[in-house]
């Protein structure tokens, strides 16, 4: 299963250390989904992690989230936007999910915001689903 992580499911994963969000960060780890992301929504990845509420809720610093970056990379599926498809979402942010999963060719979107990000990836043919779902899905 190809699985796009929105930034708000990474973060999630990030900064906790039960639930569904940490629990599909280990699956692509384990490398039972494949993870795929554009430089741009790694860009978008590092800026939010790195933010000091974030450093935190994780009691990490900064040199932690670039390693759990580099982590992530070294697993990811490098996605090259060649068409971009805006706009789709009243969230630019969410119109990079959507371009790295379309050009990606994503099976599923792995996030918390369904409401602006279901009805523009069914549009695709991509499911646009809460983390807990997919885990569901995979085992």
């Amino acid at each position: 299963m190809r699985v796009l992580l929105d930034t708000s499911v990474l973060r999630a994963g990030f900064v906790s250390g039960a639930g569904a969000s940490r629990q599909l960060l280990r699956a692509a780890l384990m490398g039972r989904i494949i993870v795929m992301a554009s430089t741009a929504l790694m860009l978008q990845y590092e800026e939010v992690l790195l933010r000091p509420e974030t450093l935190r809720r994780a009691d990490v610093g900064a040199h932690d989230a670039l390693d759990f970056l580099d982590g992530l990379c070294a697993v990811c599926r490098p996605v090259a936007v060649w068409v971009r498809w805006r706009p789709q979402s009243p969230d630019s942010g969410d119109d990079l999910v959507i371009d790295a999963a379309v050009n990606g060719l994503a099976d599923i979107i792995a996030t918390f915001n369904l409401r602006d990000l279901r009805a523009p990836a069914a549009r695709f043919g991509i499911m646009a689903e809460l983390p807990a779902d997919i885990l569901r899905r995979i085992r």
